[in-house]
Order: C-alpha cells, then structure tokens, then sequence
C-alpha cells in the first residue's frame, strides 16, 4: 500500500512545498498519515504516537528504502522578471565577452564613463583597457580599427554614439565590412556588429534623428537588426555577436528606460534570437500591422483600441530589416487580407515600401482585398519644436486613422 508522508523536514520545521511519498508493504504501519505542522506540535501526545508509528514505519525494512522513494515539488510557474532594452543589451555584451574571448568593445565613452546612455555600464571595471576600449572622437578611425580586427579573427562591438555619426564612417561600413566576405569569395569573414541608438529621440532636430533602417537594409553584404523589446535586444545582440556577417544594430534610445517581462529561457546564457526571423506579436483576423523597433509598441496599442471597435489586427514585428522574413509577412497578409506597415523613417524607399513591393510582387497580392497603406515619417528634415516633432513622427492615432481606411470604415 501507499503511505503519503507529507514532511520535508527544515530548520524551520514543515515545508509545505513538499511531499514525500513512501511506499511500503507493512499492514502495520498502514493506519499512519501525518504531516509535522506547527500546530500538530501542541500535543505531546500526538508527537510520541507520530513518532512511534514513524519508528513502526522505518523497522519495515527494505520495503520502505529498497522499493522506491519519490518525492514531488509543487510546480508554480516562475515569475517574470522585468528588464529595460538597456540592461538586456548591457546582459547581452556581459555574456558575450564572458563567453568569447575575442569579443571586445570600443566607441565614444565606452569605457569609464559607462557608455553615454549607460548601455556598457560596469564592462570596463569588469574586463579592463584591452577589451572596452575609449576612442577619440573619430568614427572614420575606430570602425576602420574594428573592421581591421575583425579581418584579423576578433569580433568587436563597434559602438556609434548615435546611428547619425555613422555617416562619418560610411566607407568602413559598406565598402570594408560589407563587401570583404563576397569579394574574398568567403575567404575572409567580417564578424563585427556596429550599434548604437537609431531614429528619432527627443529634441534634437534634423542631424540627429534619422532613420538608418533603409539606408543599410540597402547594402547586400550587411545584416540589419532593429529590436523592439527587451527579449528582441538580448537575444538579436547574442546571436549579431556570434554572426560571421557584419551585422547593424539599430536600437532606439528612447526605449532604452522601457521595462519588458523576460522569462527565465529568456535569461538562459544559450537564448538567442535568430536573425531574419520576424514574430507575430498578436494575433488578428482583420488586417496586419508590420512594423519595427519602437513603433511595434504603437501598433500593439492601436492594436488595443480597435479591438474595442471590433478589429483584430494582427501585428508583426519584424525584428530584422535585412534578410526581410517574407514568408511570416505573406503568411499573415493572406490571412488577414489587409497591410498596413509602419516606420519611423521617411517614405520614399523605405522599409514599408519594400515590404508592400514584396507582397505585391508574391502570392499574398492575390489575397488582397484593399491596397496596402504605409504610415511613415513625415517627408522633411526633423523640426526641433516638440508640438512639429510630434506631428512628424508616426502616433497611435495614425494607425488607427490608416486602418479604418483600409477596412473602409
């Protein structure tokens, strides 16, 4: 017969998370159950016979140890835990460089002062001057320095201060890092990831608020990444890390600050996002919302209001510009029967345009029951007044107002 024993003994007394089953063939000791709580203690008594009939149950011998001894935890999910996209993407580095030596990091403020959004803190303290370098100001200088140590078997992490001074290091990115692995026919791999916040931020006009999505999604050679959350941050970084591709890495300052619940495979050293693979981050009937970085957070909100209405929207979030998941985008589009992409970046040649030429171009233009709308930065250099940089940049109540066009309603 069965005898549940539910006791884990502890320095504290019970643990109620556990139970310990023991089996045993002994008719004398079939009538005992018990359980060593607090209050069963209140009784001398009621000890002396638990004890005795403990004493009767252990003198059976081999059938209580030999048969078999099964213990069973309660199962509570784990919690999640909250990270912001700049620690998952500090969590990310750490473990890199933990893991590889060859990782190493170098930009503008890297080292001592943290990084100038805090993204490196506590790396150099860490790993020290060799592997979380400060550079001078001089783009052009230190991709070149990274490029070359990445011909050379390193793997740098190459850090922009913002995506807007990469143009002064243009030439290493696309002519250097890009083309080395096609022109070497394979011989001489690139694995170097340039990062550094992308798009628009706050308050800093025209030169420094722009889109480099298009512009490097352009360039064949290149893998370009575009993380939302903070799972999209950490596991695009590991795997861009471990790529032998040179890789762009286009975060967004503005969500760095931004906590997202990480599960505990999340958290797992080995988890990594696979490149050129999107996620379906809700499920709709009604129409597709395709979007990347900080603008999959705007569609999942007006995603949310027109549930209220009736509409469910599907919404994809690409998490890779370049190779662009076509298969999840069709797939969706074929569903639905209506797209709508959204993007921070100018409209013309930009990654929405791509994505409608695509579906235009594939078998999910036959599913289509309206044309595709693009919502988009506005088509002029970025105004530094707030109330005109608002209006320049997509909001929710423009995907709202594009998806009741598209659904004619």
């Amino acid at each position: 017969m069965v005898s549940p024993v539910s006791c884990c003994q502890t320095a504290g007394g019970c643990c109620p998370t556990a139970s310990w089953y023991l089996w045993t063939d002994s008719d004398s000791c079939s009538d005992w159950t018990g359980s060593f709580s607090r209050t069963s203690r209140s009784s001398h008594s009621e000890d002396r016979s638990k004890m005795a009939s403990l004493g009767c149950f252990l003198r059976s011998g081999n059938n209580a140890v030999s048969v078999v001894l099964r213990r069973e935890f309660s199962k509570t999910p784990p919690a999640a835990v909250q990270v912001n996209v700049r620690d998952a993407l500090n969590q990310a580095m750490d473990e890199e460089l933990e893991r590889d030596e060859r990782v190493f990091l170098l930009g503008e403020e890297v080292a001592q002062y943290d990084g100038a959004y805090k993204v490196s803190r506590g790396l150099w303290k860490k790993y020290g001057d060799k592997r979380i370098i400060d550079t001078p100001i001089t783009e052009m200088g230190f991709a070149g320095i990274a490029v070359g140590a990445a011909f050379a078997g390193l793997r740098p992490i190459c850090e922009f201060m913002t995506w807007n001074f990469s143009m002064q290091a243009i030439d290493q990115v696309i002519n250097s890092a890009a083309k080395t692995y096609y022109m070497s026919a394979g011989a001489q791999p690139v694995p170097i990831v340039f990062r550094g916040p992308n798009g628009s931020s706050a308050g800093v006009a025209a030169q420094h608020s722009q889109c480099f999505a298009a512009w490097y999604g352009h360039c064949p050679g290149l893998k370009v990444v575009s993380p939302w959350n903070s799972e999209d941050a950490r596991g695009l970084l590991k795997a861009a890390i471990r790529d032998d591709n040179p890789v762009v890495f286009l975060e967004n300052e503005l969500m760095y600050g931004v906590p997202f619940d990480l599960s505990e495979d999340v958290l797992q050293k080995d988890f990594v996002v696979p490149i050129g693979k999107a996620k379906v981050e809700r499920r709709g009937t009604h129409i597709t919302l395709v979007s990347h970085s900080r603008c999959v957070g705007f569609c999942l909100d007006a995603a949310s209001v027109l549930a209220k209405e009736g509409v469910e929207c599907e919404v994809v979030n690409l998490r890779t510009i370049r190779p662009l998941d076509v298969d999840t985008i069709e797939a969706s589009v074929m569903k639905t029967g209506h797209l709508v992409t959204v993007e921070g970046g100018w409209p013309q040649y930009g990654v929405g345009a791509e994505i409608c030429a695509r579906v235009m171009e594939g078998p999910a233009f036959n599913y289509l029951d309206a044309p595709a709308v693009r919502v988009t930065g506005v088509d002029i250099p970025m105004p530094y007044a707030k109330i005109l940089e608002d209006h320049s940049v997509p909001q929710i109540k423009d995907i709202i107002f594009s998806v009741k066009k598209v659904l004619n309603m």
